[in-house]
């Protein structure tokens, strides 16, 4: 019997409205006699109250003047409670100065060095006398033009003065190579991540209630330690290598990952190339200021017997590096949610990192020991085949094979 209603109701809910739908629910519980309500109200889903509503309405006669207030509205005029508002005036003012005591309320607000949640909020409002729930504050707060929203990296500080006449400089020579089918590359060292069963930020997909059980303190590992992912990505062909170090992050290993993509990749997609041309941040191991950086450049540029030139991004434009938005993030996102329980485990998640517009990453552990400290001589400084840019030499030049 249920069902057979069910079956009824359901083409019919669409079109009726709130009136015609208790109506309709009234009809069939009255023609079912005892127990018709119950039976109605389960197979439709309708308060039992709702129902009862309805017979009422059957019962009572119609005139002329209540079929054509039916007809104009569903409710008795003044049904509802009023705005809460309109019954405290000064609610939205005070909601106001406590959310932002600084510019529209007194600095000394009782909530000015605390968190201002709904909650928080509600209950300052009820001490203050006024009766409000969390939910009506949340729902005054959108009213007001409110919403939850988190910090907003925009302020920059002052800037190099050469910032806009570097970025146009790089993308002019980027066009450059491109043209002449020479290969131009990307370069950067990823975060350092800790190998064990640590906590990784993002969510992966688990049986409800079993979730990956981690470790509750991040002290690194003794044996396992940190990994130093550096990589080149290469911006024509949309590929990348990426060598996991386990010792530090220097100049030394930097050169040493490009020595790799040159060897295993750079040179057989491009055998005929005689230059290549490499974008880099401003500090870090590959950093403009880096001595080592360039001796270690020469003496990859003596063994391939290719021209490397080099364009630093200006200070605090990191981010505008190609291998950070194009191959580090795709990698963030391949591993999220996983715990990078040993050093195979992290390249193997790096290499299998693709796109649905084709990256393809090969990935290596590098295992060699690369120590700190290492010092630079002027006489090695002196040595150097390299040639200065006019436009800001110190973060354009071109270092060429000694032979």
């Amino acid at each position: 019997m249920t069902q057979a209603i069910a079956a009824k109701f359901a083409p019919l809910e669409p079109l009726l409205d709130e009136r015609s739908r208790r109506l309709w629910a009234a009809v069939e519980a009255r023609a079912l006699g005892r127990g018709g309500i119950v039976r109605v109200a389960e197979a439709t889903g309708l308060s039992r109250a709702t129902i009862r509503v309805g017979l009422r309405e059957l019962d009572t006669p119609s005139t002329v003047d209540s079929r054509r207030a039916t007809s104009e509205r569903l409710r008795r005029p003044g049904g509802g409670r009023r705005p809460l508002v309109a019954g405290d005036p000064r609610l939205l003012r005070v909601l106001e100065s406590l959310v932002d005591p600084v510019t529209r309320g007194d600095p000394m607000s009782p909530l000015r060095w605390t968190c201002k949640s709904a909650a928080r909020l509600a209950a300052e409002l009820q001490n203050q006398g006024h009766a409000v729930s969390e939910r009506t504050v949340n729902r005054l707060l959108h009213e007001l033009g409110y919403s939850l929203q988190s910090n907003r990296k925009t302020l920059e500080g002052c800037h190099h003065p050469g910032r806009d006449g570097q970025f146009q400089y790089i993308n002019r020579r980027v066009k450059a190579f491109q043209r002449q089918g020479q290969p131009v590359v990307s370069v950067d060292t990823k975060k350092k991540e800790l190998v064990g069963q640590f906590r990784n930020g993002g969510r992966e997909w688990w049986p409800t209630g079993q979730p990956e059980e981690v470790k509750v303190h991040d002290f690194p590992d003794e044996e396992l330690g940190k990994v130093i992912p550096y990589g080149v990505y290469d911006m024509a062909t949309n590929t990348g290598w990426v060598s996991v170090g386990v010792d530090h992050d220097t100049a030394e290993f930097a050169v040493e990952t490009l020595r790799r993509w040159w060897q295993h990749m750079g040179r057989h997609v491009y055998p005929k190339a005689k230059k290549l041309l490499i974008t880099a941040d401003g500090g870090g191991s590959n950093g403009s200021r880096c001595r080592l950086w360039k001796v270690e450049l020469q003496k990859l540029a003596d063994e391939s017997g290719v021209q490397l030139s080099v364009c630093h991004f200006p200070p605090g434009t990191s981010k505008w590096n190609k291998i950070e938005h194009r191959m580090f993030c795709h990698i963030t996102e391949n591993w999220r949610g996983r715990p990078l329980v040993s050093r195979e485990v992290v390249v193997n998640l790096i290499g299998h990192t693709t796109t649905k517009t084709g990256l393809e990453i090969r990935s290596e552990l590098d295992e060699n020991s690369y120590p700190t400290g290492r010092e630079v001589t002027a006489q090695q400084m002196e040595d150097l085949s390299i040639q200065r840019e006019k436009f800001h030499g110190e973060w354009n030049y071109t270092i060429k094979p000694r032979s």
